[in-house]
């Protein structure tokens, strides 16, 4: 269950640069190794039904109520997974609307960069989007002003 958690920074970033409005980049990935899954409760049941004591076996209550929560942990789960798929697919539409306008980045010298958006590189669950600016591929979180019209 400890997979990164990728992108959210780049939709903040591309909703901004989408309305011309100049945004910092932030790391976006979290990682939470320490964290118990399904998995990790499902064997901890099972534990717990084996070294029970036959002479005084857990409550049928405290089993629902543990079975329960064993299938609330599998829906949030679920819910997690949906919730990254449809950011990747808000952050592919939102970064879609920036070709054919003027982008500006901070490039690795510091100094700013402006250029017509040519062409968009889609995210996917693993990476970020990226604008093609002058050839070169930009993440959209790094992308500090948009605007509709290109440069004189």
């Amino acid at each position: 269950m400890s997979s990164p958690v990728s992108g959210a920074g780049s939709a903040a970033a591309a909703a901004a640069a989408a309305t011309g409005q100049a945004t910092a980049s932030a790391t976006s990935t979290v990682e939470r190794s320490g964290q118990m899954g399904s998995d990790t409760f499902l064997q901890l049941l099972v534990a717990q039904m084996r070294y029970q004591d036959p002479s005084n076996p857990a409550s049928s209550t405290d089993f629902i109520a543990q079975t329960a929560t064993f299938t609330q942990v599998e829906k949030l789960e679920q819910l997690v997974n949906q919730n990254k798929s449809m950011l990747v697919m808000q952050e592919s539409a939102t970064a879609g609307a920036l070709v054919g306008r003027t982008a500006t980045y901070t490039d690795d010298n510091g100094e700013s960069v402006s250029g017509l958006v040519t062409s968009v590189q889609l995210a996917t669950t693993g990476t970020e989007a990226a604008a093609t600016i002058g050839g070169k591929k930009i993440a959209v979180g790094r992308l500090t002003e948009i605007s509709a019209a290109p440069a004189a």
